[in-house]
C-alpha cells in the first residue's frame, strides 16, 4: 500500500495527498512538536502538507515517503522559527535583543542600518543568496530553483557571504 501511495503521490494524485495526510500526519505533527509551540503545530502541519501538495509531482516514488515528509517539516519549522526571530545580527559588545541593559529602539535601527550597509558591500550573488534566505524566507533548495543554479553554488555563496558579512559587521562594531 505504501508503494502504491508513493507512486500515486509522484503522479500528482490529489487523493494521494489526502491519504498521505491521514497516514503520516501524526508523524509530522509529532516531529513539529519538538520545534514549535504547541499552539502553532497544527497550523505548521497544514503548511507542510500544502507544500507536499504543491511539490507532489517532484516526489520520487523510490524515496522513503516519511523521510521526505520529515525533511519538508524540518525546513518549514526552521523557516517558521526564523520568521518569529527578530531580524537582527548579534554583534560583540552589543546588548542582547531582549534589551536587558536598556537598549533603545533606535539602537536596533542603527544595527539594521549597519547590516544593510554591510550587505551592500557583498558581491551581488552572495548578497542575493543571503537576502533570499533571510528576507525572502526561502530554503537553499528554493533559492537554487529560483536562480536556476546548482544547490552547491547557493550553499557556497551563502557561506562565503555570511563569513564576509560577519567580518564587515565586526569592523563596523570596532
Amino acid at each position: 500500500m505504501t508503494d502504491d501511495l508513493n507512486v500515486r503521490l509522484a503522479r500528482g494524485d490529489d487523493a494521494a495527498v489526502t491519504e498521505c495526510f491521514r497516514t503520516h500526519g501524526p508523524l509530522v505533527r509529532s516531529y513539529l512538536r519538538r520545534f514549535v509551540p504547541p499552539q502553532e503545530v497544527e497550523d505548521l502541519q497544514q503548511v507542510v502538507f500544502a507544500e507536499v501538495w504543491r511539490c507532489r509531482h517532484r516526489f520520487d516514488p523510490a524515496r522513503n515517503l516519511p523521510a521526505w515528509l520529515i525533511g519538508i517539516a524540518h525546513n518549514r519549522a526552521v523557516d517558521h522559527l526564523r520568521a518569529r526571530t527578530p531580524q537582527t545580527v548579534p554583534l560583540d559588545g552589543v546588548a542582547d535583543p531582549a534589551g536587558s541593559d536598556g537598549r533603545t529602539h533606535g539602537d536596533g535601527l542603527a544595527e539594521r542600518d549597519q547590516v544593510q550597509r554591510a550587505l551592500a558591500e557583498l558581491p551581488a550573488p552572495q548578497r542575493q543568496a543571503i537576502e533570499l534566505a533571510y528576507y525572502g524566507e526561502l530554503t537553499q533548495r528554493e533559492i537554487a530553483e529560483r536562480l536556476s543554479v546548482p544547490l552547491g553554488t547557493v550553499k557556497a555563496r551563502t557561506a562565503r557571504g555570511l563569513r564576509r558579512l560577519s567580518g564587515l559587521l565586526a569592523q563596523a562594531a570596532a
